[in-house]
């Protein structure tokens, strides 16, 4: 393969949102020709598998308009607080989503939800000894997750279930067998919180 670089010429903005904007790139291709491609640009994103002392996996369910239906997802959300590091956004996701605060994170996989159309990327952190958030201190939540769930099951019970597609929100699929994996290897996968990305 020769080391060619796709250089963007031009961008132009098409629309720009709260949590993402569309552009159009000018792009050298190899060759020496130029294309246009459109994308999205996205804030970013992270996502918690919250484990307890039983091998359980905390997981909502959320309504997601999209696609129309309730989907089971990892406690996840936007890194769209300034100054927020991807640590740091985890624990707040997951105090809002789950109820919980972990004595211990570590990170577990990252990825490029849809990299043909979009830029985002979610970090996915693996959080143990769990202790819930005082009832008082909870997060007040609104819209679709007012009517968030939070359901705990076995790890082996979860990869089923993205195997057999009844789980197919994609960090979800990844977080799930992505921990199962580092569970089997006595957990040696996991990366620092600070770990490149």
């Amino acid at each position: 393969m020769t080391d060619h670089r796709y250089e963007v010429r031009t961008r132009t903005e098409r629309f720009q949102g709260r949590i993402f904007s569309v552009v159009t790139d000018e792009v050298t291709m190899p060759g020496g020709g130029v294309a246009a491609r459109d994308y999205v640009r996205h804030v970013g994103a992270v996502g918690v598998v919250a484990l307890d002392e039983r091998g359980r996996v905390a997981l909502i369910r959320q309504y997601r308009h999209p696609v129309g239906r309730i989907l089971w997802e990892l406690p996840a959300g936007l890194v769209d607080v300034a100054g927020e590091d991807l640590a740091a956004a985890a624990r707040r996701e997951l105090a809002e989503e789950a109820d919980l605060v972990a004595a211990r994170l570590d990170t577990l996989v990252d990825l490029h939800t849809s990299p043909g159309f979009s830029d985002e990327a979610i970090r996915i952190f693996l959080a143990r000894d769990l202790t819930e958030v005082p009832p008082g201190q909870r997060h007040d939540r609104r819209d679709e997750e007012a009517e968030l769930a939070v359901c705990w099951l076995p790890v082996d019970e979860a990869v089923a279930m993205a195997l057999a597609g009844e789980i197919t929100n994609a960090a979800a699929v990844a977080g799930v067998l992505a921990a199962a994996r580092a569970r089997d290897a006595g957990w040696v996968p996991l990366r620092p919180l600070d770990a490149p990305r």
